[in-house]
């Protein structure tokens, strides 16, 4: 029985992937955990999924020798020891595209109105005054759209956006085709410079921390919208604030923060509250139903194809071999050691016990290697053990045919 854990609300779809595959052992929470009661949690599981606001360190993770794999229901992964996990034979999936159409409509719908100074003439309504001014206000149709990383979210949104008449420029520092009439720019203050909106659609990491500081801003035009939907720590903060207390930007929008709150509760601490030229949404780029049930069913499916075939396509911690049907009696899955002399060790202790392979795939990734191996021939518990004692090996599962 293959025991399945999920945490923070995942959407039913993925419950019901399982659960048309016969596996119906699966315990939810509609929330993260305390270490403490995420430790019982996880007691017994082979499967586990996540989104944001679960933390699987290494010390958490040494603890269950029994875990599997690990889905991550959203884009990120941060929140897992991804090497640990790796060394530990446990392969990592994410969802990369599921929300893509999301985050895209959010970012457009944003930009629409900032160039038309809703928020501040929502908010003056409320306060009861009936401001009819077009001052400031915009079309999107003929303005510049800037977009600073160009991959799945970035070039849809090109495409929304070249959709309502924008003219489309973007930057990314890997070589990518261009759709429809969008043009790349060689610099991000190339990009910057002639932009009118600019949307952030980058990693995380050291590489993109606050590229976005007090002198990009000042390349940006007077009077130009940044909206930041990719990674909190993408945009220098203080130097955002002083850029719209100023005058010289019209506008922002940010759906994601450098320390965001930890419950429903928790205020946003940020010196943007208040300023009415601002829209601040709580890390909601993903969050429509369509986009959750999206993602519940692709992490699940991932999750399952490796349970059942040993697949690992799409795992971002692991060596990634592709669906096969199963040949032969048995499939062995071996994660070991990336050694000289590893699939040797492997070959040499199924000959051994009289073992004929019928089909061996193989890919290494790092320090681990792993390979999907079918063969004839009873594999035993006795085999089993003798392949998981050798020093080569980090972890061995077996699927019967």
């Amino acid at each position: 029985m293959t025991r399945i854990v999920l945490f923070e609300n995942i959407h039913p779809s993925a419950r019901e992937v399982f659960a048309a595959a016969g596996l119906n052992d699966v315990t939810t929470h509609a929330s993260s955990l305390p270490p403490d009661q995420l430790r019982e949690a996880l007691r017994g599981a082979q499967l586990v999924g996540i989104r944001s606001r679960t933390h699987l360190d290494g010390e958490l993770l040494s603890h269950f020798p029994d875990l599997r794999a690990i889905g991550c229901f959203c884009i990120g992964t941060n929140q897992v020891d991804l090497d640990t996990a790796m060394m530990r034979g446990m392969p990592v999936f994410n969802a990369p595209f599921s929300n893509t159409r999301s985050v895209a409509e959010l970012v457009l719908a944003e930009a629409i109105l900032l160039l038309r100074r809703i928020p501040e003439k929502n908010m003056r309504v409320h306060q009861g005054h009936w401001d009819k001014t077009a001052a400031g206000a915009f079309e999107a149709r003929g303005k510049t759209l800037g977009i600073v990383g160009y991959g799945n979210i970035g070039s849809q949104i090109g495409t929304l956006a070249e959709g309502i008449g924008m003219r489309v420029l973007f930057h990314d520092v890997e070589a990518k085709l261009p759709l429809g009439n969008v043009r790349a720019m060689g610099t991000l203050a190339e990009l910057l410079a002639r932009s009118d909106v600019v949307t952030l659609h980058v990693p995380g990491g050291k590489a993109t921390e606050r590229i976005i500081d007090a002198a990009a801003l000042a390349r940006m035009k007077r009077g130009a919208i940044l909206i930041n939907a990719s990674r909190g720590t993408v945009v220098d903060i203080p130097a955002l604030h002083a850029s719209l207390a100023s005058g010289h930007l019209a506008g922002a929008a940010l759906d994601v923060f450098p320390t965001e709150p930890k419950s429903v509760d928790e205020p946003l601490a940020s010196p943007l509250i208040g300023m009415p030229n601002v829209l601040l949404t709580p890390h909601i780029g993903g969050s429509t139903q369509e986009s959750q049930e999206n993602i519940g069913r692709e992490v699940a499916e991932k999750l399952l194809r490796f349970v059942q075939s040993g697949t690992t396509k799409g795992a971002v911690n692991f060596p990634e071999l592709a669906y096969q049907d199963p040949e032969g009696c048995s499939r062995i899955l071996h994660m070991h050691r990336n050694l000289p002399g590893a699939l040797g060790a492997l070959d040499s202790l199924l000959a051994e016990h009289g073992l004929n392979i019928v089909s061996q795939r193989l890919q290494t990734l790092g320090q681990l290697g792993y390979a999907i191996t079918d063969v004839d021939g009873e594999v035993t518990d006795q085999v089993m053990s003798a392949l998981r004692d050798h020093p080569v090996t980090v972890r061995c599962e077996r699927i019967r045919a």
